[in-house]
């Protein structure tokens, strides 16, 4: 899996980095079809300034998305990770059901 970190507007720091991307291999561990991962670390120069986080997973056929906003960045991709572990769950398991339709037709045939 390709892991790319991009900070919009400042210069992340080393161990702001280094966590992003132990939280982004983690996602390995749910579905193994992962081609790569986008994550855009941004920030909204508002009252409250909102850090975002922007994560963006392309896997077999399919690209995956979340977008969080909190008051720290290690909250914002913690957020957004478990959103796409929710949607690989998904995604893995909405594939598991077609492969078997495929085997029951393939075995079906024979």
């Amino acid at each position: 899996m390709n892991i790319y970190i991009t900070a919009r507007h400042f210069k992340a720091h080393e161990t702001l980095r280094a966590y992003a991307f132990d939280s982004l291999n983690k996602l390995e561990k749910f579905y193994d079809g992962i081609l790569s991962a986008d994550l855009i670390l941004s920030y909204e120069k508002s009252k409250n300034s909102l850090k975002a986080a922007e994560l963006v997973v392309k896997v077999r056929g399919s690209v995956l998305k979340s977008l969080e906003k909190t008051d720290e960045y290690v909250k914002s991709i913690d957020a957004a990770v478990n959103k796409i572990e929710r949607q690989l769950q998904k995604y893995k398991s909405k594939h598991e059901q077609k492969d078997k339709k495929v085997i029951r037709k393939t075995r079906e045939k024979i």
